[in-house]
């Protein structure tokens, strides 16, 4: 049975590991991106990583998932935040392939996460659809089916710097503004406050923490209206580290949407979180080298 290295790139973690061709994950790990070094450091990373895999595993194919906008067809980060100095221009594909004799194939995260939920995950059978990641930033990804909707330049869907008001999407609806907001309000230091805090102390009855949820749920369902509006997506697909509180988070975020939303769009556009969780990048990277070689089987 053939077997892939999977690789997934974010500013924060690197995740890899092994899944065969029927799409089970094998093995898998997870370390710090060490970001500040730069991105030549994470490409030396990731090598050493196939060349650990190659020691126990004949290999098929090398996929990769990274943070960034990506040109699929040159397998290139062709956009990178500042979080991943010197990332930008790094060429994954050619430089994998000239390494390891082995075909790559590279997808954006988020369009990777996208891809995961679309074919075996919440919008497993959906037509069309919207999937957010919200964490530090918001990163989108449109679906066709089973296929991610790149636009002309590879930047359809960066969602995240979609202006609302005089600020935009992720500052006013990311994890990190959420915790901006209550520490300022309670005069503390912001190393003090994550999002697991901030809901913890919600459920207690904080009120603060629970008057700075709920405003991020608004900004959340008021952004993702005007997406809806847009695309007319049959549904919605919430990832990232902040929806494991989908218990609490989820009937607000529906509540907000349904208030922007008028009611014949509303009633047609489901809400899911996604099921992949941390396997989201990996598995999505494995479907894209599938598709890209001419092996998918959707």
């Amino acid at each position: 049975m053939r077997k892939y290295v999977c690789i997934d790139i974010g500013g924060t973690a690197i995740k890899y590991g092994i899944i065969d061709e029927n799409g089970n994950v094998l093995e898998r790990g997870k370390e710090k991106t060490m970001a500040h070094l730069g991105g030549k450091r994470i490409v030396e990373r990731a090598m050493e990583l196939v060349r650990q895999y190659q020691r126990e595993y004949i290999l098929s194919g090398i996929c990769i998932s990274t943070a960034g906008m990506v040109d699929c067809e040159k397998g290139e980060v062709i956009y990178s935040a500042p979080l991943i100095p010197e990332y930008m221009g790094t060429q994954w594909k050619k430089e994998m392939e000239a390494m390891f004799h082995l075909p790559c194939e590279v997808e954006n995260d988020v369009n990777c996460a996208g891809l995961a939920e679309s074919i075996s995950g919440a919008a497993k059978g959906s037509k069309v659809t919207l999937c957010l990641t919200i964490g530090t930033g918001i990163g989108g990804c449109i679906l066709i089916g089973h296929r991610v909707f790149h636009g002309f330049s590879n930047s359809a869907c960066e969602v995240g710097y979609m202006h609302m008001g005089d600020s935009d999407f992720q500052t006013l609806g990311a994890t990190s503004g959420l915790c901006k907001k209550v520490a300022l309000e309670k005069g503390e230091s912001l190393k003090d406050w994550d999002g697991f805090r901030i809901f913890e102390e919600a459920k207690a009855g904080d009120l603060v923490c629970v008057k700075a949820i709920e405003e991020m749920s608004d900004v959340l369902g008021r952004g993702i209206a005007n997406i809806c509006y847009v695309l007319n997506p049959q549904m919605v697909v919430l990832g990232g580290g902040i929806m494991e509180q989908e218990e609490y988070l989820k009937p607000r975020i529906r509540r907000a949407l349904d208030k922007y939303l008028i009611s014949d769009i509303a009633k047609k556009t489901e809400l899911r979180m996604a099921e992949h969780k941390n396997d989201a990048g990996m598995v999505g990277a494995f479907y894209h080298f599938l598709i890209c070689q001419g092996k998918s089987k959707w």
